[in-house]
This record gives structure tokens, sequence and C-alpha cells, in this order.
């Protein structure tokens, strides 16, 4: 197998370690493009392990892009989300859901490399102290610490697909009226809105909108004030392994809503309306 085929044949698997690292699919691609420039120009015949070789050189770039991309995250225009992916092929929900990789921003840049490299990829703790440049007990006790903090920001209730989406459906049906009354029934009394538009969509809430009556009151608002195009689709897809609404117009995506439930109300909606992040729906 020559350098090309040994790299395209881990490609899925260091974009998904890069994706979850960083929460953008376009951050993911350059550190695969710097990966793959760093591959060209090593001595393959010294490499003992291709897989694990790569699979280092993308945990180390996707640090040193977390570790600045904290800096940049903390002067963005409102709430940040991470970018939205479409996952038309069969994944793991837990570990690519919007829910978990906002849970995952608790976590310092180290922590989220050693929880997510030996919770959802398997990797051995003395693999991780290797491909983290640390020793294994360190690498234990930060995959320790890291797992704690994610176990206490997990939701208590674990809902079906079914569940999730038929709630997601009836706030879609609520929306597209403007129905105040339906739009409310569908949430949690204590639920949270989170916009994330970059500062790039005037209408977006830059602050996170807190109860079921203010969330509300903020999407039949918009509505009344903003009411469909003609062209304006709303589509319920896969993004990030759950069903999603995702809006159109003219072919291009405007929107991607995604929700988190407790089993039987909305808890939380995350909406994506940054132009810049939805390129991959």
């Amino acid at each position: 197998m020559n350098q090309t085929d040994s790299f395209q044949a881990e490609r899925a698997r260091l974009f998904a370690i890069a994706y979850r690292m960083l929460g953008s699919a376009a951050e993911a691609e350059d550190v695969l493009q710097d990966a793959w420039l760093r591959w060209q120009a090593a001595d393959v015949a010294a490499i003992e392990s291709a897989p694990a070789w790569l699979s280092t050189v993308v945990t180390r770039l996707s640090l040193d892009r977390l570790k600045s991309a904290r800096r940049t995250r903390e002067e963005y225009v409102g709430p940040w989300l991470p970018e939205p992916v479409r996952t038309d092929e069969p994944v793991d929900p837990e570990s690519i859901s919007m829910a978990f990789l906002v849970l995952l921003e608790r976590l310092s840049p180290v922590e989220r490399a050693a929880y997510l490299l030996h919770e959802v990829f398997d990797y051995g703790h003395a693999e991780v102290a290797a491909m983290l440049g640390k020793e294994e007990a360190a690498c234990r006790q930060i995959h320790h610490r890291a797992k704690e903090r994610v176990r206490a920001g997990r939701p208590r209730f674990a809902p079906s697909r079914g569940e999730h989406e038929r709630l997601l459906r009836a706030f879609a049906a609520a929306l597209t009226r403007g129905d105040l009354g339906a739009l409310e029934a569908t949430l949690a009394a204590d639920a949270t809105l989170y916009a994330d538009s970059g500062g790039k969509v005037p209408a977006a809430a830059r602050r996170p909108v807190q109860g079921a009556h203010a969330i509300a009151q903020f999407f039949a608002g918009l509505v009344r004030k903003f009411p469909p195009a003609a062209d304006q689709r709303f589509d319920v897809i896969e993004v990030n392994g759950w069903p999603a609404l995702v809006g159109r117009r003219a072919g291009a995506a405007n929107f991607v809503l995604s929700i988190e439930v407790d089993g039987d109300k909305i808890v939380a909606i995350r909406n994506v309306v940054n132009p810049d992040k939805l390129a991959r729906v």
C-alpha cells in the first residue's frame, strides 16, 4: 500500500478524531491537510504503525488548534456552537451529538483528547499517553477527571429516537404556524435556547433565552416579524446523529435547529444560523 492509500484508509477515522476534538468540520479538514503534508514528508519505512502515527499527529495538531480556538471563541459574538454535519451514514449518535460536543467544551484541551481517545476511539491508556507525550499514570488521572465532568453534565434521561423526533416535529409544526401556545407546550419550563449567529444574523438572539414562555415568545415573534418566504423549506434530516430541523432557501441551508429532550419535553434548543457553519448540511 502506497502513502496515499495508507492515508486514505485512515481518513474517516482521522476526521472523526479531529471533528470531535474541535467541534468544527472546516478546522478538522485543515488538520487533515496538515497531517497529509507531514505524512508525505515522513520516512514511512521507519514508522512502525501508520494508523498510530497518523492518529498521534492529528491529535497533536488538533490540540494546538483547540488551544488557540479557545481564545478566538472568547471574542465570538453571541453563543458559540459546534459546526453541524450531516450524518447519513451510520454513526455513534452519543459521541457526535450537538449536546455531547457542547458538553466537551467544559473540558481542557488535554482532558478532551484523553477522554475522546479512550472512551470513543478505544485507545488504551498507554497508547493515549504515547500520543499525548505524557506518563500513563498522568493520563489515567486526566481521563478520570474528564470522565467525571462529562458524567456530571450528561442528562439524567436517555430519550428514544422516536420521542426525540416526535417532539422535534411538534415544535417544527408550531414554529411554521407561529403558534405561541403550541410552541410552549413542547418545551420544559426551564428550557434554554442557544443561537449561534456569529453576529451575522441580526434577528438571532445574542444571549441564551431562558424559560419555555420566553423561548416560545421569541420564535412566535420571529415568525410574525419575518414570515417565511415562499421558497423557505423546513426539513427533518439526520444531523450529528439525530433528527434536526433544517431550513433551506434557494437550495442553501439558512439554519440548523437541534434539540435536546428529557423524554417528555425539549430542554435545550441549539440553533445554528451562522452561514459560515452551514455548508455541510
